[in-house]
């Protein structure tokens, strides 16, 4: 009642009671209870607020009985739903009562009724301060549920400083501080910023060893509030949590009877023990964290028991703290055995009889299949999905079915995912099929190897879900076969037989009529395909067009005379028409003239000129995402869902199967084309000094130029072998990353989320480069940010990262921006080290020791040798050295324990190979990473041997469970 502020309802029974408990009110509750309309209920209601009225105006001073009555009647009343306008004054004399049920009263009419900006504040203050005072456990519980329940800031700033005092002094009964927390809670949410734990800190959150699980209980729900906001000050709380956590999970049903909820211990305290968890990082105490492993395995097992009880709520209980527990270790996404079975365990709920289970299920697989450790173990389950999209009943548990589907794909299952959801889109809801559609065409971009079938794919879409098929879909197509030559033809035959279907959707006429204006002549060898034949198929669908697609069609007819001279008259006739030039709509009338005129008085060469093939369409971020993005709306999902963090050629950068990344890395007509559009802006810095810059910007809002705060890397070596995830989180922000590179060039993506209902104003990030000797060793080009950022809200920064030659240190990024006036400093050093520019590299065993051999210059050379920190794990060994972006060479080294990789670090200014051997020692628990050598005519290449060498500690503390020593090479 106190943590929600909402005891209306408990009032209702309250006054309900007492009024059936008084003989005489008995009638009056009986009368209306009998009222026959509501005219009669009014009438009867205005008599008695007359006689309550007169009885407080009258001259014979009423006891406290009769004051208590007639105010519970007033509250009832108002309960009832009419105005109440007087006895405030009496409800406020009534807290002076030394009698529990007159203060009772008191107290629920002032909580129900009093406005928080109301005149009797004050006096409603001073009797709470006297009873907060008189030690009386059961009237000082009065007075904190009534501060709870009105929360005004006047009593935040009366009382919040005594509060956190009553809820740690040692002569506090238990339930008094059982209501002092959810009541200081309660003050926190409405005026965060009055509540000031200061000395308070560590006695709050020392009462999680508190005996009374009732205590612990109200304790925990304001600290996991106080920790999302001051994380810092209450990261103690984690060793607590845990030995509590432990103490409940390895006890027994019946060691915590009172505590017991259908023979589940505790089951609400263990809920919100691990939510608080999910406050931190994994606990870098290896005692703590191995305690909390054991506590979550616990928790794993005790699912796979059979139930004591068969009542629902018994299970509801267990499946509560389950999944609790696996949304922990999501979170903490650091324990590959608990990560996959985790994923088992909700792989069995998807067949469950109850929907909200298999909900929930669905739901936290969506998560897993963005990890790293647990996605291969998603895709098992791939056929029971897509069998719940199939023969689900609720719309709800099928858009889970759908979310999953998208989350899991990746260039293994791209096709059969694709298949189903387009099977699946001819009956889906209409609720969901945008979505749908979105997603769908993401997929079919994203691992179309084969853009052929991704042509196939969007054409077929648009027949299944045309209305639903957004502009952005039908762009993107269209740019991305401009883009390619190899798919031209492929697409304009294509189209041209989707167009001869009776019923042809009008989507479908756009994207035809603008490939066949383009690429017609590509088919027109074919009779069956004549250039009159895709005139007249074109035409034949004009009549039945809106305007916008009749206007691109104008288009296709003009491009039409300058590809096939001999339709020239044929479409000329067709635009001298009256229904063409005397047009009623202005743009097709002024189309219809100028194409006309145009196709009459220019040359052939003029029109040629006029009308060439579009040149290659520029690649930014796909609108398609950005769509999607804008359906799920601000917050509704996590940066790495919106994202879609694939492993596929992402998240192990420089993976032996890098084929096409994407449609944007893979759509240029030639190896020298600026891929990511580095090259169309100089570089940052390189503009010229305005004089404006000269001057004191006086009027600006950010105030004075405030000091770079300390850099913050504490997600930086998680990225050494992966490109997406989360890369920094506080109490506020909490910022994604997803990022992709293709030689010497690469695109990284920012995801501010703001994780308060706060807006951010202000919000700017600076980029800080690396210079060496004068040289700019990376080009870096950061968009603009949204200098706004609602509470809840997500906004996305793209850069664009070009590597001009090597280098060590890796660029730093300040974001600045104003939370509740105070100005927010933080400078993250971003993840781009020298191996996320590798070209993975095949040879053969003879080729790899042969080049190995010939490079012993000293300087050519690097070696590394350190225990490892963990178990050397072969899968997890193998996934890491592809994640480091080299290519991993099977039977080339004689030894088959010694793991082989070859790449080619790519930069602007030179190409530089890499040798690589591994070679582990099981029983010392130490791997050598050997021989670094280096040739590149002449040239000094130290700075990059030591970089390499640098990545490789870097790997050891990222988890990687071994050490190595690097090679280099140029291949000549």
């Amino acid at each position: 009642w106190a943590e929600k502020g909402e005891p209306a309802v408990l009032c209702f029974v309250q006054c309900s009671l007492l009024i059936r408990s008084e003989g005489e009110n008995n009638s009056l509750l009986l009368v209306f209870m009998e009222c026959k309309s509501k005219e009669a209920e009014i009438k009867r209601i205005n008599k008695e607020l007359a006689n309550i009225r007169s009885k407080f105006k009258g001259d014979k001073a009423l006891d406290g009985y009769s004051k208590k009555k007639y105010v519970c009647k007033l509250l009832f009343i108002f309960l009832l739903g009419h105005d109440i306008d007087f006895g405030h004054m009496e409800a406020v004399n009534l807290l002076s009562s030394n009698k529990y049920t007159e203060k009772q009263i008191g107290y629920l009419f002032i909580s129900v009724l009093v406005n928080s900006n109301s005149e009797l504040i004050r006096l409603i203050n001073n009797a709470i301060k006297n009873d907060l005072s008189s030690r009386n456990p059961t009237f000082m519980c009065l007075a904190l549920h009534c501060i709870a329940n009105v929360g005004s800031r006047e009593m935040a700033e009366a009382f919040a400083s005594e509060i956190p005092r009553i809820l740690v002094a040692g002569d506090t009964m238990d339930s008094v501080k059982q209501s002092a927390a959810l009541c200081l809670l309660r003050l926190y949410k409405t005026s965060p910023d009055l509540v000031l734990m200061g000395e308070w800190t560590s006695r709050v959150v020392h009462l999680l060893n508190d005996q009374h699980m009732g205590v612990v209980t109200a304790a925990i729900s304001l600290i996991t509030c106080l920790s999302q906001k001051n994380p810092d000050e209450f990261k103690t709380c984690v060793s607590l949590a845990v030995s509590r956590l432990s103490r409940i999970v390895s006890s027994a049903s019946t060691d915590l009877q009172d505590y017991t909820y259908y023979f589940v211990p505790a089951p609400w305290l263990s809920c919100k023990l691990l939510r608080l968890l999910q406050c931190y990082p994994p606990p870098e105490d290896g005692a703590v964290k191995g305690r909390l492993v054991e506590c979550l395995e616990t928790i794993l097992n005790k699912a796979q028991e059979p139930p004591k009880s068969k009542k629902v709520q018994h299970s509801n209980a267990k499946n509560a703290i389950l999944f609790e527990a696996i949304s922990l270790i999501i979170h903490y996404d650091s324990e590959p055995n608990l990560l996959v079975r985790a994923c088992n365990q909700l792989g069995q709920f998807l067949q469950h009889r109850e929907t909200n289970l298999r909900y929930l299920a669905l739901e936290s697989m969506c998560t897993l299949a963005s990890s790293e450790f647990s996605h291969e173990a998603v895709k098992t389950h791939i056929e029971t999905v897509i069998n719940a999209l199939k023969t689900e009943r609720d719309v709800s548990v099928r858009q889970r079915a759908a979310d999953l589907l998208y989350a899991m794909c990746d260039r293994s299952n791209a096709k059969q995912i694709v298949a189903e959801m387009l099977s699946y889109l001819e009956t889906a809801d209409y609720s969901i099929r945008e979505e749908m559609v979105l997603k769908v065409a993401i997929l079919a971009e994203k691992y179309a190897v084969d853009y052929s079938w991704y042509v196939d794919t969007i054409l077929n879409l648009i027949r299944i879900a045309g209305d639903y098929v957004s502009e952005e879909v039908w762009y993107r197509v269209i740019q991305i076969v401009i883009n390619r030559d190899d798919v031209q033809g492929y697409a304009a035959k294509t189209v041209f037989e989707a167009l001869q279907a009776p019923a042809c959707h009008e989507n479908m006429v756009k994207v035809g009529g603008y490939i066949l204006g383009e690429f017609g002549n590509l088919i027109a060898g074919d009779p069956r395909s004549s250039p009159l034949v895709q005139f007249n198929l074109l035409h034949s669908k004009f009549h039945l067009c809106s305007v916008p697609t009749r206007a691109l069609l104008l288009s296709a007819y003009i491009k039409f005379i300058n590809l096939f001279p001999e339709t020239k008259a044929t479409i000329q006739e067709v635009l001298r028409c009256d229904s063409q030039i005397r047009n009623s709509d202005v743009e097709l009338q002024q189309r219809a003239v100028e194409y006309l005129k145009l196709s009459s008085i220019a040359s052939t060469d003029v029109l040629a000129t006029v009308l060439e093939e579009m040149p290659p369409f520029p690649e930014r971020e796909s609108s398609i995402l950005a769509k999607l993005k804008k359906k799920k709306g601000p917050g509704a999902v996590s940066v790495t869902e919106l994202e879609d963090s694939k492993r596929e050629g992402g998240e192990l950068n420089g993976g032996s199967d890098r084929g096409p990344d994407t449609a944007a890395m893979a759509s240029t007509p030639s190896p020298s084309a600026d891929l990511l559009g580095i090259r169309s802006a100089p570089p940052v810095g390189a503009a010229s000094t305005s004089a404006g810059s000269l001057l004191v910007d006086v009027f600006s809002e950010a105030g004075p130029t405030i000091p770079p705060a300390a850099v913050n890397d504490d997600g930086f070596l998680r990225f050494v072998c992966k490109n997406n995830g989360v890369l920094f989180e506080n109490q506020l922000l909490q910022i994604g990353i997803k990022s992709e590179y293709r030689q010497n060039l690469g695109r990284m993506y920012l995801f501010y989320g703001n994780k308060t209902s706060v807006q951010f104003a202000n919000f700017t990030t600076t980029d800080v480069l690396m210079v060496l000797d004068n040289c700019l060793q990376l080009n870096v080009q950061t968009k603009p940010v949204e200098p706004l950022v609602e509470g809840g809200a997500q906004i996305q920064q793209v850069l664009n990262i070009e590597c001009l030659t090597d280098f060590s240190d890796a660029p730093l990024l300040n974001i600045k921006f104003r939370y509740g006036g105070a100005l927010q400093n933080l400078t993250l050093k971003l993840p781009v080290t020298i191996n996320k520019f590798f070209q993975p590299t095949e040879m053969s065993s003879h080729d790899f020791f042969q080049r190995w051999k010939q490079l012993s210059q000293p300087q050519q050379e690097a070696q590394k040798i350190f225990k490892a920190n963990h178990g050397m794990d072969t899968e997890v060994l193998k996934a890491k050295l592809l994640g480091l972006g080299t290519a991993l060479l099977d039977n080339v080294d004689p030894n088959p324990e010694n793991y082989v990789c070859a790449g080619v670090i790519q930069t602007k200014s030179q190409q530089v190979g890499c040798l690589l051997r591994l070679e582990p020692n099981a029983q010392a628990q130490v791997a050598h990473t050997a021989h670094s050598k280096v040739t590149i005519y002449f040239q000094h290449l130290g700075p990059q041997c030591r970089t390499l060498v640098g990545i490789c500690a870097l790997l050891s503390l990222s988890k990687v469970y071994f050490c190595f020593r690097h090679t280099k090479m140029h291949f000549l």
